[in-house]
Formats: structure tokens, C-alpha cells, sequence
């Protein structure tokens, strides 16, 4: 369906690609990676021809519908979000738009010679929009919305009104809404919570076109594609398989290709030392220059190129007392809406909980009480003894002072730090070379979500907070922290939408139900096979 031929393209002085070349064929789902600032991005805009590259050439089937979702929403407001998304549902919205018009036309009375026309492409307009299945339209964008946590109330309000992580739900709904051949989702899994992340995940297994996807979320990445399409030094290179296979089969691939490279160095240095030992021998002149002659026709093997990483080193934090946080008799209300009433809840050192529930149970509420970062209405939130708190919130990135570099905020919140263990930290956390000098104004998501995160981490606290620290995070540097965090012998209370995160980190669950509150013994695989679902919005 689509094909890219050969394509070549640079950007701002970057190389991107270089003679790449892949194909999306009917009803392929592909995952596509690499690293950030790989051109990932770049090639969406390139197969639907909002950018052109500098060479070759990517093709689509004649009359195959693309749908794109991207990060850049753009301006929505006006309108409700119900209206917002039928309006990108391709085909049938213009069709839709036509038989209103017609409709006004077959009322209009200076229109009276023309109604015979009018009513014949009236009568053509209504069967294709019954082909279409416009008269569902609207059921079916409420159904869209509904998966992804809308409730009626959102639906039916001003999109304008809404947050921004809410305003990419409607773009997404409108490219799902419209079902084209082809869609093309640029992280479409940010923003979202589990249970919209497992309603998404069986959408798309169930959709019967082809999809190129990003993604930060491994596990939802493996559930959905059966094919992985590599950006790495320019090449695009594809993988039969799901992410995890990928994986394996990268690995597999980098180790035959050092072994090669360093049979090959074996080889090459035992031929240049003959040839130095000889060269001067007019005996072995033959010989040597045989030889020179073979090194020069040799094609030489490169070693595999060594990723990039982000490296989290944990220093050893100082051991807090057994009970680390205790809230007793908790109420906590926001205007009208009761979060907790009588709440009561205990976390003991080592103990590593995620907290589980839907949107509005509460979860980010309990986060900032225990980190007192809100206070209860009644009852006391009691801190442990010798507990040092690190806090990472949804919106920590606000703190970043957008005048300050990288480097220059560092030493603001580290006065005290040599500029030598700063420039160590900011190295771990990828910011190396000129990256230091960056003003926190221009840094991506991931990036001040690194930033932040390197700050809390270098006094390391005893006991962490996390609210959603994986959002922004990429695939490679999501699993550095996971190892990270396995290794990390604090307390945790967190909250983050990621299976593997959960899976790997947590070994107790709170689940926040309305009045209904669960605990949880084991972590959340466990917790799985206990309730029988991923999320608890899905058995309500």
C-alpha cells in the first residue's frame, strides 16, 4: 500500500536518511522505532506528504486513505468534542455536510426551479451516506470517546475547556472514528490512562487496515504489531515480529556482527604483520604485495555501533524507620466531590506500591497528601522517622526555571555541588556535551522529565514518590530506570500507566474504587490474576 523507495533526507544539517527503503503492506501492523531525533516523526510527515525527500520516493496506492495523529493538535475550541471528532471522520463528514445542505436546498423557496435536481442528488447523497453508515456516526464517535474515558459531561462540553493531554483523546477519536486504509500514530498510548490504553490496544487489534505506530509503552507495542521497522544511522531496517522479538533479534545481530568484526581485525593484523616482516625482503616481494593487493579488495566489517543510554545510578540511601507513612481517619474533598472519607492506609519500609484506579478515584490526591503536597480536610498524614521524601509529579516540569540552562539549574538546586559530580549527573541522564548549555524552555517532555528526575535522585531519598514518572520517558531509557529502580532498596508509592513498569517494580496494589478500597499483597502480576483484569475500570 505504501512504499518507500530508496529515500534520502537531511534536516537543519542532520543526516536522517540515506537510501532507505521498507513497505507497509495491507493490514500490516508495524511498530516503528529508533531513538529520539531519528527521523521518526520526519517519515510520518514524509508519507503524507507534508515534508518531501531530498531523494527517491514514497508511494501510496491509488485512492488509499491515510489517517495521521500526531503530537501537534493544534487549536480546538468552539465546538464539543462529540462534533469535533464526527468532523475528521473522512468521507462521511463531507457526505454528511452535502445532505444538510441539500436538505436546507429542498426548503429554500427561491430554489423552487431546481428542486428536481435537488431531490434526485438528495436521493444520491442519502444512499451513500447510509453506505457509510452516517446515520451511526454520531453513536459511534460517543462509543470512541466513551473507550477513551470521556465521560458525557466532556463529550457534550466546549473542546476548548479541556486540558491538553484530553485534546490529543479527540484528535486520536477522529483518526479511529474514521477508520482509513491506513493509519499512522505518532505515540498515540501518551496521555492515556490503563484503562483507555487497553480499550485502544484491542481497537486496534481488531482494525483491519495497516498501522505504522510509535510507541513508548513496550507492552502495549508487542500486543499490537506483528512487525518492527528500525530507524538506526540513516537505514530502515524490518523485523518479522513483535517488539520483544525485535529485541532478541537485535542482540542476536550485534553479537554475529562483532564476532565478525573481530575475526576479521584477527585476520587483518595477522596479514599487516607479515607484510611489515616481508616488505623489505626481496624474496617475499611476491608475497607481500599478494597480500596488499587482497587487504585492498577486502570489504571491511564495522563493529555494531553501540547505543546511547541513559544510565541511573542509585547511591545508597539512608534506612528509614519500619513505618514509613501512616494516614489515619483521612477526609478530603474537592468542592463537592468527596476523594476520601475516613481513609486509612499504612506503608512499611521496602514496601513498593502501586496505586490502581479510574480517573477521579483519587490517585493523584493520595500521592500529594502523602508527599504533602495537599492536606487532609480531617484525620493526619504521620511521616516516619528518618524518612527523606523524593516527589516526582505529573506536572514537576514546571518547576524548570525556562531562563536557566540545563547546567545552570543544576547548580541552582546543588549550590553546594562541584561542577565536576553535576556535569556526571547531567551526563547520566543525557545531557552531554553542548546539551548542558540547553535553556529549559526548549527541552522536549522527556527531556525535562530527566531533568527533574536527575535532581531528585541525586541526594537519593529513602522513599519515592512517582507520579507517572515514565510519561515522555522512551522505550530504552523507561527500561534503564526500571533496572534502576529494581535495584533500589527505598520505599515506593507510585502511580504510572506502564505494565512493565507495574509488573517489574511493585510488590503490593492499592486499588481506589470509590468507597471501595482494595490492598493488594502481591504486585500488580499478581494483582491480574487475583481480580481477573488489568485495570479496575474494566469490571466496573
Amino acid at each position: 500500500m505504501i512504499r518507500i523507495e530508496n529515500i534520502s533526507k537531511s534536516n537543519s544539517h542532520r543526516i536522517l536518511f540515506i537510501e532507505a527503503a521498507a513497505a507497509l503492506n495491507k493490514g500490516e501492523k508495524i511498530g516503528l522505532v529508533g531513538p529520539n531525533g531519528a527521523g521518526k516523526t520526519t517519515l510520518f510527515r514524509m508519507i503524507t506528504g507534508q515534508e518531501q525527500p531530498d531523494e527517491g520516493q514514497i508511494s501510496t496506492e491509488k485512492n488509499v486513505s491515510i489517517g495521521y495523529f500526531s503530537q501537534d493538535v493544534g487549536e480546538m475550541e468552539g465546538r464539543s468534542a462529540v462534533t469535533e471528532v464526527m468532523d475528521g471522520a473522512g468521507p462521511v463528514s463531507s457526505v454528511a455536510a452535502e445532505l444538510h445542505e441539500l436538505e436546507a436546498a429542498m426548503v429554500d423557496p427561491d430554489r423552487l426551479d431546481e428542486m428536481d435536481a435537488i431531490i434526485e442528488r438528495y436521493g444520491e447523497v442519502q444512499a451513500r451516506y447510509e453506505e457509510l453508515d452516517g446515520y451511526g456516526l454520531e453513536s459511534r464517535a460517543r462509543e470512541v470517546l466513551a473507550g477513551l474515558s470521556f465521560s458525557q459531561e466532556m463529550m457534550d462540553g466546549d473542546v476548548g475547556k479541556l486540558s491538553g493531554g484530553w485534546k490529543m483523546r479527540v484528535a486520536l477519536a477522529r483518526i479511529l472514528l474514521m477508520r482509513p486504509d491506513v493509519m499512522l500514530l505518532d505515540e498515540p498510548s501518551n496521555h492515556l490512562d490503563l484503562e483507555s490504553l487497553i480499550w485502544l490496544e484491542q481497537f486496534l487489534k481488531n482494525y483491519d487496515g495497516a498501522l505504522l505506530m510509535t510507541s513508548h509503552d513496550r507492552e502495549f507495542m508487542n500486543r499490537i504489531v506483528t512487525k518492527i521497522i528500525e530507524i538506526d544511522a540513516g537505514s530502515l531496517t524490518t523485523y518479522s515480529g513483535d517488539y520483544g522479538f525485535y529485541e532478541q533479534q537485535r542482540a542476536q545481530n550485534e553479537k554475529q556482527q562483532q564476532a565478525q568484526f573481530e575475526r576479521q581485525q584477527a585476520m587483518l593484523a595477522k596479514e599487516i604483520k607479515f607484510i611489515e616482516r616481508f616488505k623489505a625482503r626481496a624474496s617475499h616481494a611476491a608475497q607481500v604485495q599478494s597480500r596488499v593487493k587482497k587487504l585492498d579488495k577486502i570489504e571491511r566489517v564495522e563493529p555494531p555501533r553501540r547505543r546511547q543510554t541513559v544510565m541511573f545510578e542509585f547511591q545508597p540511601a539512608p534506612r528509614s524507620g519500619e513505618d514509613v507513612v501512616n494516614l489515619r481517619n483521612v477526609d478530603k474533598a474537592y468542592g463537592s466531590k468527596t476523594i476520601y472519607s475516613d481513609f486509612g492506609f499504612l506503608i512499611r519500609r521496602r514496601e513498593r506500591w502501586c496505586v490502581m484506579g479510574v480517573n477521579g478515584a483519587g490517585k493523584s490526591t493520595l500521592l500529594k497528601l502523602v508527599a504533602g503536597a495537599a492536606t487532609p480536610d480531617q484525620g493526619s498524614v504521620t511521616i516516619g522517622a528518618s524518612v527523606k521524601v523524593g516527589y516526582f509529579a505529573q506536572h514537576a516540569m514546571d518547576l524548570l526555571d525556562g531562563d536557566l540552562t540545563v547546567f545552570e539549574w543544576l547548580e541552582t538546586e546543588f549550590p553546594r555541588a562541584g561542577q565536576g559530580p553535576l556535569r556526571t549527573l547531567a551526563g547520566c541522564f543525557g545531557f552531554s556535551g553542548d546539551d548542558v548549555e540547553k535553556k529549559c524552555r526548549v527541552l522536549s517532555g522527556g527531556e525535562k522529565a530527566r531533568l527533574v528526575m536527575a535532581a531528585m535522585l541525586f541526594d537519593p531519598p529513602n522513599f519515592l514518590i512517582l507520579d507517572e514518572p515514565t510519561n515522555h520517558l522512551d522505550l530504552d531509557t523507561k527500561e534503564m530506570l526500571i533496572k534502576a529502580l529494581a535495584d533500589y532498596e527505598g520505599t515506593m508509592l507510585f502511580v504510572s500507566h506502564d505494565r512493565r513498569f507495574l509488573g517489574a517494580l511493585s510488590n503490593r496494589v492499592l486499588e481506589l474504587n470509590g468507597d471501595d478500597v482494595h490492598q493488594y499483597p502481591g504486585g500488580y502480576t499478581e494483582y491480574v490474576a487475583q481480580s481477573g483484569h488489568e485495570a479496575p475500570g474494566l469490571h466496573v
